[in-house]
C-alpha cells in the first residue's frame, strides 16, 4: 500500500472530496480492472503454491493429482488471499480513500518461476493501492492491520473441515495453515508488509496483535500439524 506522500497521491487529489466521498456511501466499491486484477492473481498464485505441493514422478511434468491440488489451492489459498486484500480494500474505502487492488505481473511471474525450478515460492502477487491526501498514520495501521485480522477469521472458519474425511478435511488443513502463516507473515515490521505501518501507529496494538496471533496458532497449530 502506497503510504502518504506517495507521489501516486496527487492523481486522486483532483475533485477528491467529492468523488471519494460518494464512492464512500457505497460501502465497498470494484472496477472491472480490480476483478481482472484478482482473477489473475488468485490464479496464477494457486499455480504457483500447486507446482510447489505436486509430486510428479521422474519424467513427468505433472503428477495424476495436480489438479486437484490446484482446486485445493484455488478454494483456501485463493479465498484467503483476497479476502486479506479486500479486507485492506474496505477500511480503507471507510475513511473516504480510493482503494483497488493492482497485480504485480513480474512478482507473479517470479513466483511461478520459483516454484517451477526451485520448488520454493515467494508470493508477492501485488497490493492494494490506497490514494487520497487525508489518511492519518493511525488510519493506515488500521487498514494494515484489517489483512491479518481477516486471515484470523478465516483460520476459524476453515477449522470444522479439520473434522471431516476425505477432500473437506485437506481443504480445512490447508486453509488454516496458509490463514495462519499469511497472518504471521504479514505482521512482520519490514519492508511493505503490514507489520511495519501498524507498528508506526502503536507500538502497543501491534504487540497486541503479534500475541494473537500467537494464541490462535497456539489453539490451532496442534490441529493441523
Amino acid at each position: 500500500m502506497p503510504e502518504p506522500g506517495d507521489e501516486r497521491w496527487s492523481a486522486l487529489e483532483i475533485s477528491h472530496n467529492q468523488t471519494v466521498r460518494s464512492k464512500k456511501m457505497a460501502m465497498f466499491n470494484t472496477s472491472s480492472i480490480e476483478l481482472r486484477h484478482l482473477f489473475i492473481a488468485w490464479v496464477a498464485l494457486s499455480f504457483a503454491f500447486a507446482l510447489v505441493l505436486d509430486d510428479p514422478l521422474p519424467g513427468e511434468t505433472f503428477s495424476s493429482s495436480f489438479i486437484d491440488l490446484m482446486i485445493l489451492c484455488l478454494i483456501t489459498l485463493g479465498v484467503s488471499f483476497i479476502a486479506h486484500e479486500m479486507g485492506h480494500k474496505f477500511v480503507a474505502q471507510q475513511y473516504g480513500a480510493w482503494a483497488e487492488f493492482r497485480m504485480s505481473l513480474g512478482m507473479l511471474l517470479f513466483a511461478i518461476l520459483m516454484a517451477w525450478q526451485m520448488n520454493f515460492i515467494f508470493a508477492a502477487p501485488g497490493a492494494v493501492q490506497i490514494l487520497g491526501p487525508h489518511i492519518s498514520k493511525s488510519q493506515m495501521g488500521k487498514i494494515a492491520a484489517a489483512g491479518p485480522l481477516v486471515n484470523l477469521f478465516l483460520a476459524f472458519v476453515f477449522m470444522p473441515l479439520l473434522f471431516d474425511t476425505g477432500f473437506l478435511h485437506e481443504i480445512g488443513l490447508f486453509g488454516v495453515r496458509i490463514n495462519l502463516a499469511l497472518a504471521g507473515f504479514n505482521m512482520l515490521p519490514i519492508s511493505v508488509l503490514d507489520g511495519r505501518k501498524v507498528l508506526a501507529w502503536s507500538s502497543i496494538v501491534y504487540l497486541g496483535l503479534v500475541a494473537l496471533i500467537i494464541l490462535v496458532g497456539i489453539f490451532l497449530l496442534p490441529l493441523v500439524i
